[in-house]
């Protein structure tokens, strides 16, 4: 029997009451459906400085910059929820990438990526979820093909906490099946 694949997710968000922590407990339980070992990682409680090379030059990398390192490179890929501040990606999940990315071994490098986003207008977050993608592009990711994003969050969840757009539920599931099958030769290897 294959070791179970290993699956990291985070979002780039401190809110607890974020839509998208919300969005991606969904995709989190249909990972763990999938048969998946998923680890949820809270930015919040890994707490960094914010990025700046003088600081790196006199102290290295903090200590929960190396624990965020060591948990992508324990991982046979990653989930990231992708949050949207004035059409942007949110300056929480920028910095942990660009900490991560200082790393003597690029943790990055290979690793199958897929990002979601949802937001409470229209759009999604679909302009986060681009540039987390082009981001981790950037970093040597497999980005995994595809978007998944959720639009008017706000009112998009069921009372027991699941999707009520019957599409939304379909692309994720497209998204995480398409990560699963990126990330099995990591497992099996």
């Amino acid at each position: 029997m294959p070791p179970p694949l290993r699956i990291l997710a985070f979002a780039g968000s401190a809110r607890r009451a974020s839509l998208n922590r919300r969005f991606l407990g969904v995709a989190v339980d249909q990972l763990r459906g999938l048969g998946c070992e998923v680890t949820v990682a809270d930015l919040d409680e890994l707490a960094l400085p914010l990025y700046h090379g003088d600081l790196e030059d006199r102290a290295g990398m903090p200590p929960n910059a190396a624990k965020l390192v060591g948990l992508i490179k324990a991982h046979h890929g990653l989930l990231i929820a992708s949050p949207e501040y004035n059409a942007m990606l949110t300056p929480l999940l920028k910095n942990a990438i660009d900490w991560c990315s200082r790393a003597d071994d690029n943790p990055f490098a290979g690793k199958p990526a897929a990002v979601i986003a949802a937001s409470p207008g229209p759009l999604g977050g679909i302009r986060s979820l681009q540039m987390a993608q082009m981001l981790l592009l950037k970093l040597g990711s497999h980005i995994v093909p595809g978007q998944c994003h959720l639009p008017r969050a706000a009112d998009a969840f069921d009372p027991a906490g699941g999707l009520l757009d019957q599409g939304v539920r379909s692309a994720l599931t497209t998204l995480l099946t398409a990560l699963v099958r990126a990330a099995a030769p990591a497992a099996q290897g």
